[in-house]
């Protein structure tokens, strides 16, 4: 018997269940509950996502009969593995240490160098020949990351090349010029205008086709939206349209699609939302041979993209900073799934302090992992034909041309740009988020949920983190971390001579007192409170004796909604001069007459634990 015939007796075994069966099921199991509340996920991209696909639902997908390196390229641009390139930042400091720095990373496993160069008008050619020593620059990829000044360094590439007799064609990286981001993010072009930007991105095309015809010139900024609050969808659709304006732009200077296409660079900051980040390369990769296709390009393969991802710093945090390892893990796995082409994982703790070799290894080795270990470089799009994937690749799709279309009606980026349209949308959905991380709808381990009661961190800041980068130009996006208030609130508290001391008074039902314990402790530490927790009091005295022992600035009263009537009162009346009194939960049938006799706070799952927590430190003087 073959091995088909064995499997297809296998699988007779058990009978096909129609997905009217599962419904019928599944509503059964719901019991009157609201299907769509209870199952369905609607997305912060405002689509929503049903709680199982089948094979069914990939029927009236359109692309699906498309191979690997194949127009749309939802697939991919690759034919032989998944391979991608392993590329780390380099700060120019110091040119010597620089250099240095460089041949020992690409030692360790790094094949792309991505050189920081912060002051370019200090920067000479003699300080980029000692940057490229011993570097045989034909062998990896070589970009540079530079604010300004990008033609100044295309020069000196390319009259490097020349003097060391290296071939041009050899050559593979990037200079970074992206003259829109630069606008959108600090509100003010990098040059005089956005015509003469315009007409420095067509210089660095023609001196890269005539001199490094491998070099890509031409960068679209995505990260940007991640990192100030944006969705996938706003993410994938202002980033199309960025591209799409600069093909537009450029083409009136009789630059082919093909010529432009080819030195641009896409830049993604890839977050934690797993199977979504897969979906979104795969989905940009198509919509982007969309509009490619509209300038009639002379091949195909114009309407490939180069991408390169970068692990977001919006969901990195300060505090319990090892939790950052896992995010960017799983983040460096979504990137490999999808198929970029070169991903930069950040140390884990670049977000407060200058990173050093510990935590470079570790981002490094992330990445060496996964293409060595877990073999992801091996096959092509892992992903296609998942139910799940295929679907959310076609969700985001359709939801980011919808936006794209909306750009391009409003007269394309730029117009979107200047009137607001951008910064808006932005600014919704930021706000969307911060009011989620407020409420703990979500999490940021460490930081509002489960937080290292003993962890102090002020030692360790190296950086400005600056808390309240809020810029004046009104267009402009503000990037920042989703986790900065409640760093803000925990560094205040961390920097007083002593911390404020929270008593829980456990008292009467013990599993409503032993939950609501827990939650107090969760809560208050979320400020770097002192919590004294206790496994419950015989008697209201001896609670109120051990609360006045320990100095207690919040006394949080843990027990059952039922008791909380009678033993309130008592407890405020005693304590009421000595502590803030909190009742842990939510008591609908006492909260009137708590609220008369002087309880003001109460503490419970749907509080907004960052407005509550500010104001405990206000009332406290912090």
């Amino acid at each position: 018997m073959s091995k088909e015939e064995k499997t297809k007796k296998l699988f007779d075994a058990f009978p096909s269940v129609s997905t009217e069966e599962w419904e019928e099921k599944i509503y059964k199991d719901l019991k009157g509950l609201d299907y769509d509340r209870k199952l369905m996920w609607k997305t912060l991209e405002n689509f929503k996502v049903k709680p199982y696909y089948r094979e069914e639902d990939l029927e009236n997908l359109g692309h699906l009969d498309f191979l690997p390196n194949e127009f749309p390229f939802v697939r991919g641009n690759k034919t032989e593995n998944n391979s991608w390139k392993i590329q780390q930042n380099i700060s120019l400091k110091n040119i010597e240490e620089a250099n240095k720095k460089a041949l020992y990373v690409l030692m360790k496993g790094v094949t792309s160098l991505a050189f920081k160069i912060e002051n370019p008008e200090n920067f000479s050619y003699e300080d980029f020949e000692n940057l490229l020593k011993d570097i045989k620059i034909t062998c990896v990829e070589i970009n540079f990351l530079i604010k300004k000044d990008a033609k100044k360094i295309l020069n000196f590439l390319s009259n490097y090349l020349k003097k060391n007799n290296i071939d041009e064609k050899e050559i593979k990286g990037s200079i970074f010029f992206d003259p829109i981001g630069h606008l959108t993010l600090n509100g003010k072009s990098c040059c005089e205008t956005t015509e003469i930007a315009f007409e420095n991105a067509k210089k660095l095309i023609l001196i890269s086709k005539k001199s490094i015809p491998n070099l890509r010139v031409l960068t679209i900024s995505g990260d940007i939206f991640k990192n100030a609050g944006g969705n996938i969808v706003q993410e994938i659709a202002f980033s199309l349209a960025i591209g799409n304006e600069y093909l537009a732009k450029l083409t009136e200077f009789d630059i082919s699609v093909d010529e432009i296409s080819k030195v641009m660079q896409f830049n993604f900051a890839v977050g934690t939302n797993y199977f979504m980040e897969i979906a979104k390369i795969r989905a940009t990769r198509m919509l982007w041979a969309k509009i490619v296709k509209e300038y009639k390009p002379v091949c195909d393969s114009s309407a490939k993209m180069f991408i390169h991802s970068v692990t977001s710093s919006y969901n990195k945090t300060i505090y319990d900073p090892y939790t950052n390892v896992l995010r960017e893990t799983t983040e460096a796995m979504s990137a490999a799934i999808a198929g970029v082409d070169s991903l930069n994982v950040l140390p884990f703790d670049d977000v407060y302090k200058n990173s050093n070799e510990f935590s470079e290894r570790i981002a490094r080795n992330i990445q060496i992992l996964l293409q060595e270990e877990a073999n992801l470089d091996k096959n092509i799009d892992a992903s296609a034909g998942s139910y799940y994937i295929e679907n959310l690749t076609y969700l985001l799709a359709k939801e980011s041309w919808k936006l794209f279309q909306k750009i391009e009606e409003n007269g394309g980026y730029l117009k979107s740009y200047e009137n607001n349209f951008i910064y808006d949308e932005i600014k919704n959905t930021a706000k969307k988020q911060d009011k989620n991380i407020s409420f703990r709808k979500t999490n940021l381990l460490g930081t509002n949920q489960f937080p290292n009661f003993d962890e102090e961190i002020k030692e360790n800041i190296e950086k400005d983190l600056k808390f309240s980068d809020k810029k004046s130009y009104s267009k402009s996006i503000n990037t920042y971390r989703l986790s900065s208030e409640f760093e803000k609130l925990r560094l205040k508290t961390e920097r007083l001579k002593k911390a404020p001391k929270v008593f829980n008074f456990t008292y009467g039902n013990l599993n409503m007192r032993k939950a609501r314990s827990a939650f107090s402790c969760n809560f208050f530490a979320c400020a770097g409170f002192e919590v004294i927790d206790n496994f419950g009091f015989k008697t209201i005295d001896e609670g109120i004796k051990e609360s006045l022992k320990n100095k207690s600035d919040i006394v949080v009263i843990c027990s059952s909604d039922e008791e909380y009537s009678k033993i309130v009162p008592e407890i405020y009346e005693k304590l009421n001069e000595n502590s803030i009194i909190v009742v842990a939960g939510f008591p609908k049938n006492c909260i009137v007459d708590l609220k008369k006799i002087g309880i003001k706070h109460f503490i419970h799952i749907k509080s907004n634990v960052l407005e509550e927590l500010q104001k405990f430190q206000k009332e406290l003087k912090i």
